[in-house]
């Protein structure tokens, strides 16, 4: 059955209150879209990135895989792949061919009347979840409003805050809102923090230190991933689990952290690293290696695709994304009780709210 030529928009939408980590700041969130069809039954899938991915999926990409047989995924994804050769594959070009993948996902789980999670194969029947936001911009009533909401309202058993303020220049403000989030949540929550990369080698050491009397279990990106020996260093010095990997674009990306012994859990993420297909290579990485892994940032886009990873350990409910998503797709998904269970309709299960979300269409 053959695939017409995809449909594609750029939607901007402005953050609910101003947002930072330890190393970037901002006030909106850009989402792309691809509509893919074939036969009547039609394919959603999305990235979160600069609308160049918009423009590189409407000139190189939707081309290129127009014609091809719906049912051939691989096929697909090898062209897709093929095609950015010279653009170069890490980055928006990376983000493009994640959005049509999990598109063409969507659309075979359409086309044989399946939820997405039946089609590839079930490993769990319900996928746990950890709340994400914690932003270093949120003053302290703030983030315990958020906190709260996770951990006392949908009764969620593991958070995430980010640190490392000011590229790590505000480390007694970050051990402040570390140990106020420890008593929001009480003591038997799983406490997590990221940095973002804002820290160096051995600074990450000493926070990560202090981290440990406030049960922080969880310490993402300590330094930036791209230092892979000083993520090592991190994790051989620390009882916290060290993790990293949401910037992986390929396969070969993983392959390298892995073999660094970088991380105790790998972090995928499908909107980036080439869509379902990559995700679910680079989860046989993982575990052929003993390691488990996390699907990084929208949920929505990886809760099929978790609960078909049997080294699965959680994914991440990340605050802009949850609301985003809500925002434009029928069908999202409850994490009451610290899990979602993505087995409801077909493909996905979700619907592009087309016209209700049209104020924010900016290509």
């Amino acid at each position: 059955m053959e695939l017409q030529p995809p449909v594609v928009s750029t939607y901007t939408v402005p953050t609910d209150a101003p947002e930072a980590d330890g190393t970037l700041a901002w006030d909106t969130t850009t989402m792309v879209i691809v509509e893919v069809t074939a036969g009547d039954a039609t394919g959603t899938g999305w990235t979160y990135g600069p609308a160049a991915v918009g423009d590189l999926l409407r000139e190189q990409l939707a081309p290129v895989v127009t014609g091809l047989d719906a049912f051939d995924i691989p096929a697909a994804h090898e062209t897709l792949c093929r095609t950015v050769r010279n653009a170069g594959r890490p980055g928006v070009a990376a983000c493009a061919i994640s959005a049509l993948d999990i598109a063409l996902w969507d659309l075979k789980a359409r086309l044989l009347e399946l939820p997405l999670t039946r089609l590839i194969g079930a490993a769990h029947e319900a996928v746990p979840v950890y709340g994400s936001g914690g932003f270093t911009t949120y003053h302290d009533t703030h983030l315990a409003a958020q906190l709260n909401g996770w951990v006392h309202g949908q009764h969620i058993p593991r958070v995430k805050i980010k640190i490392g303020e000011s590229w790590g220049r505000a480390v007694a403000r970050d051990l402040h809102r570390v140990s106020a989030a420890r008593q929001v949540i009480g003591p038997q929550t799983e406490l997590y923090v990221d940095a973002n990369g804002a820290y160096t080698r051995k600074q990450a050491i000493r926070v990560g230190g202090a981290l440990a009397e406030h049960g922080v279990d969880w310490f993402e990106e300590p330094v930036s991933s791209d230092d892979l020996t000083g993520l090592r260093l991190v994790r051989d010095a620390l009882l916290c689990d060290v993790t990293a990997g949401e910037y992986g674009y390929d396969l070969p990306y993983f392959a390298r952290m892995i073999a660094a012994g970088a991380v105790d859990c790998l972090q995928v993420d499908a909107t980036r690293c080439g869509g379902l297909t990559e995700f679910l290579r680079a989860a046989a990485l993982a575990q052929s290696h003993g390691l488990e892994i996390s699907a990084h940032c929208a949920p929505h886009a990886h809760a099929a695709v978790a609960a078909a990873t049997p080294n699965l350990r959680h994914i991440e409910w990340f605050h802009d994304h949850v609301r985003i998503e809500s925002m434009f797709f029928d069908g999202a998904l409850d994490p009451t009780g610290g899990e979602v269970r993505p087995d409801g309709g077909v493909g996905h299960g979700l619907t592009l709210r087309t016209e209700e979300v049209e104020e924010f269409r900016v290509a």
